[in-house]
């Protein structure tokens, strides 16, 4: 395992190669488990002399594709490695301290995919925060054509590729709801209802907050979020589920 001096400069540093030890430490799973799918083609990685080496741009990107069919049990485990470099706390309220009532719209007009894209960063606008609203859209739109991010439970993260420090003044999570629904690409071909629209300033933030996400978004919650009348509502159910699913990776 690297020291943690240079555990810490690598993470600063988005297109640094590592280790196979470091991708394991990174993401929290045993050395022997990373090693096998690394040798059966299940890791986004690359044997170099004999050593396996792993791009950090293209791992945060297979994970943002991987995290929703990730099991309650590894994405904990991506929740604990990724909250211990962060501040070795529970962050209760990871998600919905990144939210705010003027960043959620439960009746957003949308009818495609590029309108919801637009409606969301409109609303990122509305919370004050946001600087650069037409590369925040541009990033979200070609992160979404790579592969949609909507999940099969009627709900979709659009994200940037990579954080955007500069985008905004503080992180920002926005939601918007579509009553009717909108085609987004989902793997079992539904409607997408709800959009949670991310903005992170740092890959740990970015990572975590997608992890938290996929645990939040349990059934109970996708309906409650659905059938809610008001943004205060929606929050308060939010802040509610987020502090039950903290409490299990204590």
């Amino acid at each position: 395992m690297p020291g943690a001096d240079r555990y810490v400069a690598w993470c600063e540093m988005p297109y640094q190669s590592f280790s196979l030890e470091e991708f394991a430490q990174y993401i929290g799973m045993d050395l022997r488990d990373v090693r096998k799918l690394a040798e059966r083609g299940k890791l986004p990685g690359k044997k170099i002399g004999g050593h396996w080496r792993f791009n950090r741009a293209r791992v945060t990107e297979w994970l943002q594709q991987e995290m929703p069919s990730l099991s309650e049990e590894r994405l904990i485990e991506i929740e604990r490695a990724l909250g211990s470099r962060e501040s070795g706390s529970k962050q209760f309220d990871l998600v919905t301290s990144m939210m705010t009532v003027e960043g959620i719209d439960l009746m957003m007009r949308a009818g495609s995919a590029g309108s919801v894209m637009r409606g969301l960063v409109d609303l990122a606008e509305q919370t004050g925060l946001l600087y650069d609203k037409t590369g925040l859209l541009d990033a979200v739109t070609e992160r979404e054509a790579m592969c949609s991010t909507a999940m099969p439970n009627g709900v979709a993260l659009p994200h940037p590729r990579q954080p955007m420090p500069y985008a905004s003044g503080e992180p920002i999570i926005c939601l918007g709801r579509t009553p009717q629904g909108v085609p987004f690409g989902s793997p079992t071909g539904i409607l997408t209802h709800l959009f949670f629209l991310i903005c992170s300033h740092e890959y740990d933030q970015h990572l975590h907050v997608l992890a938290r996400l996929v645990r939040i978004l349990d059934e109970e919650t996708v309906t409650g979020l659905r059938e809610t009348e008001e943004a205060e509502e929606a929050l308060a159910l939010l802040i509610r589920r987020e502090k039950i699913v903290a409490e299990r990776y204590g």
